[in-house]
């Protein structure tokens, strides 16, 4: 187990709608991914329908903050059919049969399967995406951002023009 899995299950968590399993976990996240104090801080003091809304709204509304990790190098193209095929083959091969209610591009997934594997090699090769998945939220300004953060502090720096 890589010494960031902890880091990529909390991030995991952080990155999915806050339901109540959500706030009941902040102070284990907070405890043992010091990275992400800034976020689980601010879900803490927030009111659950609040911190809800809020995520709706980053989110869910635009494909402008997508946490769908094909759809930065796809968008919606028939490629991204074949990018989301890849994701699965790639599960499969470290003996992972993807089963879940999202896509398998979605970040929480892929840091999820980081966590649990130590592979990390879907993360660094769409590590464009997740900076300009950073970058926006930077901008927006919402404390998702400081989860970004934290995330691709973890990785190798992007070689210079690797956007795809």
């Amino acid at each position: 187990m890589p010494s960031d899995a902890v880091l990529y299950q909390a991030a995991a968590l952080c990155l999915t709608y806050p339901d109540d399993d959500f706030r009941a976990r902040l102070p284990l996240l907070r405890e043992a991914a010091p990275q992400l104090r800034e976020f689980t801080d601010h879900a803490a003091v927030t009111p659950a329908r609040e911190l809800a809304e809020h995520y709706v709204r980053v989110f869910d509304l635009k494909n402008r903050h997508s946490l769908y990790l094909t759809w930065w190098t796809d968008g919606d193209t028939r490629r991204r059919g074949m990018s989301l095929v890849r994701f699965k083959d790639f599960y499969r091969a470290h003996g992972l049969e993807f089963s879940g209610e999202e896509l398998p591009d979605f970040l929480p997934a892929v840091l999820e399967f980081a966590a649990r594997t130590g592979e990390t090699g879907l993360l660094t090769e769409h590590r464009d995406g997740l900076e300009q998945l950073r970058s926006r939220l930077t901008g927006f300004g919402t404390p998702y951002a400081c989860v970004l953060d934290a995330v691709c502090a973890t990785l190798p720096s992007a070689p210079a023009g690797a956007r795809r």
